[in-house]
């Protein structure tokens, strides 16, 4: 039986993807199945997975469906016991996933584990004695971060803790988990497209009754592109879907009580996105429309999970 399905999407990354796809090969101590799924690249990306032979299972999608629709076809094409949704430009060491799975072996209510994923730069990864992410967490108004992102690693963050969710980049996750999360757009919601659909998971998983544990000795090295201080030079596709999906982050899981009680920042927040588009970052302004030409569709959604987390609640009772 597989322990772990490692699952990579690739949209143009062939020159990090040689390196990324070694360490998942290398994984020791429990049995792996590597699927790379290729968003319609037109780069040598392919390539580099037939290459690796047949430890690698490609899947081709006709189009770039955006990374939450290709994980979870991805998902839906593996039967690992858990899920790893491994970046192109991350590596891991060779022990990441057998440490994971003997952790969330260990505790039922865990739908996801945070390995201690450490900044990295240039083609080879090269750590660069700062942390990535040692789990997501959320702020009272529902904004959420990658905590100790950028902060010194040595002695930070090295004990086992409960953290609200983990990174997209290295997620580790319980397959019973995402089951019980997927919702009509699939275990990751797809119309976020990219970006911050971790977070999305994270938030509904917890909603559901799952726990999330940080794990730091198991570790990765992860090259992050997007940071909010390099918001002006990200793409405009990128920025759009971070100011559509903050948006689509609160529609899915905010109740109305929590809104309430923290309306004046969320909404003095909200004023200042919408002024920056309106302003300096015109191109992520078709966001505010995408989200009003398919209000019915997404509140139809909102209903959808809430009817999933109330289930959830009247089954913890019983």
């Amino acid at each position: 039986m597989t322990d772990v399905s490692i699952i990579v999407v690739a949209y143009n990354v062939a020159a990090d993807l040689r390196l990324c796809l070694e360490s998942a090969l290398a994984q020791r101590g429990v049995e792996t199945e590597v699927v790379v799924v290729d968003n319609a690249s037109t780069d040598d990306s392919a390539a580099v997975c037939r290459a690796a032979g047949s430890r690698v299972r490609l899947l081709s999608l006709p189009e770039n469906a955006g990374f939450a629709a290709a994980i979870n076809a991805g998902i839906d094409a593996t039967r690992g016991r858990y899920v790893l949704s491994l970046n192109p430009d991350c590596r891991l060491e060779p022990d990441f996933s057998a440490i994971l799975a003997r952790a969330l072996d260990e505790q039922p209510r865990a739908g996801s584990a945070s390995g201690r994923i450490l900044r990295a730069v240039g083609p080879d990864l090269a750590p660069t004695g700062r942390l990535d992410s040692t789990g997501i967490v959320f702020t009272s108004t529902g904004r959420h971060f990658d905590r100790g992102s950028e902060e010194p690693a040595e002695g930070r963050y090295l004990e086992r803790e409960n953290v609200a969710g983990t990174t997209g980049a290295a997620g580790f996750y319980r397959r019973a988990a995402l089951e019980s999360a997927r919702i009509s757009t699939g275990y990751f919601d797809a119309d976020f497209f990219l970006y911050r659909e971790d977070a999305d998971l994270a938030w509904r998983l917890s909603r559901l009754g799952w726990t999330c544990v940080y794990v730091p000795e198991a570790v990765a090295y992860h090259r992050r592109a997007n940071l909010p201080q390099r918001r002006r030079s990200m793409s405009p596709l990128v920025n759009y879907h971070s100011v559509k999906n903050r948006f689509l982050l609160r529609i899915n899981n905010q109740s109305a009580g929590e809104l309430l009680r923290t309306l004046v920042p969320t909404l003095a927040r909200d004023a200042v996105v919408l002024g920056a588009c309106l302003t300096v970052e015109r191109t992520s302004l078709p966001a505010f429309g995408w989200l009003w030409k398919n209000r019915a569709r997404l509140f139809a959604k909102r209903r959808e999970i809430r009817e999933k987390v109330r289930r959830s609640e009247r089954h913890a009772v019983g």
